[in-house]
């Protein structure tokens, strides 16, 4: 008989770790509860536009990019209307992205999987419908709204298609990160403050490590298995994080300079510069008055 769609390990993918080794419960107990710990509220935030806070566990990697700070992002919802407003409930969709993976590799089940996948997907085109420049749409394109309806269309065929081959779900969601270089890159090109090249710079970085830390956990497990260290998906869930926790600073840096030209951003770094790990946030100089 079939196995039930929600039963454990029905799933199509089974990522290195060994299954049920620390708990009875949980298939896969690191990737499900990597990476304990949390960064305090950055101080002065009054002045933020953007701050980015880790509490509860690296599963969690997605919901790096939520507003955590409320009053900070309802201000700046005062400032730039109702696109202002997306920033504030960008946690509605970033949510259920962390209790899906977190649910997909307690259970290994096909349901987990489809749903990790989908809540991602669902989150990256709710981010490209707002924060995606206006001046790199197609040209038949001419508004947002036009976009929005794109990037929907796009989403529900991708989403369809998700269920034709499971197992290539995770390596089409990754092949996205290309595209968002690609933008980047084109942004740095009419850039020259160098704090927003280093940020793209550490960004890039942490990418690069958490995609080599995924393609040897679905690659290599042989050799990591031969050598008992099957981890690296949960490195992957800890590195990506990191990874967003700069991205997120970078496009609001970028998109402040398209939506709101009146005002300078500048990217800050908490509590110091000189830290090697920091959590990075956007100021906004006030416009000069006219009269």
């Amino acid at each position: 008989t079939m196995p039930s769609i929600f039963s454990y390990q029905s799933a199509e993918v089974d990522w290195c770790e060994s299954n049920f080794e620390r708990s009875a419960v949980i298939a896969e107990y690191y990737n499900t509860v990597s990476g304990r710990g949390s960064l305090g509220p950055a101080p002065g935030t009054q002045d933020l536009l953007w701050g980015s806070r880790q509490d509860g566990t690296s599963m969690f990697a997605f919901l790096l990019l939520t507003p955590l700070n409320s009053l900070v992002l309802e201000a700046f919802s005062e400032l730039q209307g109702n696109h202002g407003t997306f920033f504030c409930h960008l946690k509605v969709p970033l949510l259920p992205a962390g209790v899906f993976s977190m649910y997909f590799h307690m259970t290994l089940s096909y349901v987990g999987q489809l749903l990790d996948e989908l809540s991602i997907l669902w989150t990256l085109a709710v981010a490209y419908s707002f924060w995606y420049p206006q001046a790199y749409f197609p040209k038949w394109i001419k508004t947002r709204r036009h976009f929005f309806w794109l990037t929907g269309i796009t989403s529900v065929i991708s989403t369809l298609m998700s269920f034709v081959k499971p197992t290539l779900n995770a390596y089409a969601l990754n092949c996205i990160a290309f595209h968002l270089l690609y933008v980047t890159r084109r942004e740095l090109k009419k850039c020259n403050d160098k704090r927003v090249h280093r940020m793209a710079a550490v960004m890039v970085m942490w990418w690069a490590l958490a995609i080599t830390s995924w393609i040897s956990d679905r690659w290599l497990c042989w050799l990591w298995q031969s050598i008992n260290f099957p981890y690296f998906h949960s490195f992957w869930h800890l590195l990506i994080a990191m990874s967003l926790m700069y991205c997120c600073p970078l496009v609001i840096y970028f998109d402040v300079t398209y939506e709101m030209p009146s005002f300078k951003p500048k990217l800050e770094y908490w509590p110091s510069d000189s830290w090697p790990i920091v959590v990075p946030y956007v100021t906004l100089e006030e416009p000069h008055k006219q009269c």
